[in-house]
């Protein structure tokens, strides 16, 4: 006799949620939009990318149609494409790889350290100091600030210093972390942000968004996103159309006004979650010393994961795998890319056991309870 599943009561992640929690004001930045007969790279835009590189404590922020995009056109506006690699690491969205590949260049990649998931600097010194044969030169560093922490990011540009290659941060999931007093993303020569409707400060549909400090290179950019354009219909440089439009950076920027709260209430679940895991068998995320996390996930680990998946939805909880397969071990780039010396065991063993709990911020104080019992029970 089969036994019915229970519905999920508490979703692992719940995009529409944000848009119920802010109704009035998101419906009243729609409408202004479609009422201005305005739709692409207008005033709208240009606000949201005002507030956001203040908000970041950034010189610019260039708006464009998704994260990956933001990823490449960074690497574009830096003169990176054939004839260079870029370091990142596979265990990451395939989108921080896919990005590198879209403008011709060679991806390496790296191992990680198990506890934060992010990469490895001694692993990158190593890739640096000496690479793997046939790899072009390489030129620049993707370091991915994952789950909502930040990497080892002063260590990871002092050594991208020492070997001249430029320091990229993907942001994507890390909007509002800090490392000391300043944001991640304000570090490395630029960043990029996705803007995809999950992310801490997501769009209703899709969007990017970039910053930097080097106000030649966002100009630069800024052309590139645009068909080259400096010139309305003069492209000065081969560029691509790559836009945030009206409608989702008016979004954005009601979104943004209330992101610093949507942080901390995510920090306040993720102290929920710590205190239940005391005891159990499970271990909290390990905060890096010196940084915030914002909790864009909140990853355990176990052994028997699919069988804890089954225990948590038969509760009535919704988990995720945040990711189940590395980059180097997927179909698309299975045998061709270049891995760094530890061959990437650590990010294996990681993809096999990491397991994200319930996290955005619109969990009612009862959904917390609900996946802290179910911890508890589990542990």
């Amino acid at each position: 006799m089969n036994v019915p599943t229970p519905p999920v009561t508490v979703p692992q992640a719940d995009p529409g949620a944000s848009y119920r929690a802010l109704k009035a004001s998101i419906d009243a930045a729609v409408a202004r939009v479609l009422e201005s007969g305005w739709y692409i790279l207008g005033r709208e835009c240009a606000a949201f990318e005002e507030a956001f590189a203040r908000w970041q404590g950034a010189a610019r922020a260039i708006g464009v149609a998704n994260g990956t995009d933001a990823l490449a056109l960074i690497l574009r506006g830096l003169g990176i494409g054939p004839g260079s690699a870029v370091a990142t690491v596979s265990h990451t969205a395939v989108a921080t790889v896919a990005a590198i590949e879209m403008i011709g260049a060679t991806p390496v990649l790296i191992d990680i350290d198990p506890a934060t998931y992010t990469m490895d600097p001694a692993e990158l010194e190593a890739v640096l100091r000496d690479p793997p044969a046939g790899l072009p030169p390489i030129r620049a560093v993707i370091p991915v600030h994952l789950y909502g922490q930040p990497a080892a990011i002063a260590e990871i540009i002092a050594i991208a210093d020492r070997h001249g290659a430029s320091v990229i941060e993907d942001c994507a999931q890390c909007h509002g972390a800090t490392v000391g007093n300043r944001k991640a993303g304000t570090l490395g020569r630029a960043a990029a942000f996705s803007l995809y409707p999950t992310k801490n400060l997501g769009a209703l549909g899709d969007g990017g968004v970039l910053t930097t400090d080097d106000t030649a290179l966002a100009d630069r950019i800024a052309a590139l996103r645009q068909y080259g354009w400096k010139e309305r219909y003069i492209s000065d440089l081969a560029g691509v159309n790559s836009r945030l439009d009206e409608v989702q950076a008016a979004i954005l920027a009601v979104k943004l006004a209330h992101l610093d709260a949507a942080n901390a209430r995510r920090q306040a679940i993720a102290a929920r979650y710590d205190a239940a895991l005391a005891g159990t068998g499970f271990s909290p995320p390990a905060r890096r010393p010196g940084t915030t996390h914002v909790f864009h996930q909140y990853v355990i680990r176990c052994a028997d994961r699919a069988g804890v998946q089954a225990q948590f939805r038969a509760r009535g909880i919704g988990t995720n795998v945040h990711y189940p397969m590395p980059v180097h071990a997927q179909p698309a780039y299975r045998g061709r890319v270049a891995l760094g010396p530890a061959a990437c065991r650590e990010t294996e063993r990681a993809a096999a056991e990491v397991l994200s709990l319930p996290m955005f911020p619109e969990l009612t104080d009862a959904q917390v309870d609900q996946v802290c019992a179910a911890i508890r029970a589990l542990g």
